[in-house]
């Protein structure tokens, strides 16, 4: 394997919301300790929501406080404790629009996790919707997703199917070169494990890693899939403005995937600058 390092590690206190990087983490069965234990849940429409129905959230950031909440701090530089009093009427009024935040709750609590209704009756046109996809562009493979279809999200959690995304710094390079004038910034993609395949030469390094183990110290994670794109990829984000060239871009050179799942097989720690080994 060529030379491959953990160059930034990455946490996202709440579902959607620009996150935090990390000098270390703890990684275990529910991916890096922390990271999206908390989300919002559309009151109006139902169901946990993320960036896809409320793009908003994407302008937010969430960091770990003191405490045992996160502080989450809105685009006007106002901020908010994750576990405040009036963080459900905060944040509507910040979002305009009626939401309440959430803890993780027990996974036994089904209905918490059920996807709320879609916005098109049209199954086919709300899955283009939600994917940024154009008439013509493929939607995703969602074999790998089967299970969590019926769910926003595997109950007991707030990931979208897997518990860690892992990205290189190659792929989005490659993109970049593509499309100049896109802004291929990782803040639009939301890895846990960015890495450095200094000598690799493929332009997608990661999606080869698919069906093997990537070993990270005491850690080991078995890559299971690549990671189909939404439309999240082209919302405002942070200072990085709505841009959906991104979307046609990741269609047209890699089919619409960037980056790849992983399952935590062995916990422990791990951090910046350490060696990556493929089993």
């Amino acid at each position: 394997m060529p030379s491959v390092h953990l160059r930034e590690l990455l946490r996202y206190p709440v579902k959607s919301m620009l996150g935090e990087p990390l000098s270390e983490a703890v990684l275990g069965e529910k991916g890096i300790l922390g990271d999206r234990i908390w989300a919002i849940r559309d009151e109006k429409r139902g169901g946990i929501r993320g960036g896809k129905k409320l793009p908003h959230l994407m302008m937010f950031s969430a960091a770990t406080g003191v405490g045992a909440a996160p502080m989450i701090t809105a685009p006007d530089g106002e901020s908010c404790a994750a576990n405040s009093d009036e963080v459900h009427r905060w944040l509507s009024e910040k979002l305009n629009h009626p939401v309440t935040l959430w803890p993780l709750l027990p996974a036994e609590n089904l209905d918490h996790y059920r996807r709320g209704a879609p916005d098109d009756e049209d199954f086919q046109q709300e899955l283009m919707t939600v994917f940024g996809r154009l008439p013509g562009e493929p939607i995703p493979d969602l074999t790998l997703f089967a299970e969590v279809l019926e769910f926003e999200s595997p109950p007991g959690t707030y990931f979208d199917a897997f518990p860690i995304l892992v990205m290189t710094y190659q792929s989005m390079a490659t993109l970049a070169k593509c499309h100049p004038e896109g802004q291929f910034d990782f803040r639009r993609f939301r890895p846990n494990l960015l890495i450095d395949a200094v000598d690799d030469t493929s332009p997608f390094p990661e999606q080869a890693w698919i069906g093997k183990q990537l070993c990270i110290g005491d850690v080991v994670l078995e890559i299971v899939g690549p990671c189909p794109r939404c439309s999240m990829t082209t919302h405002a984000t942070g200072d990085l403005p709505r841009d959906t060239s991104i979307m046609r871009h990741l269609v047209i050179e890699a089919e619409g995937n960037l980056g790849v799942y992983a399952k935590v097989v062995t916990a422990g720690k791990v951090k910046p600058g350490q060696t990556l080994q493929l089993i």
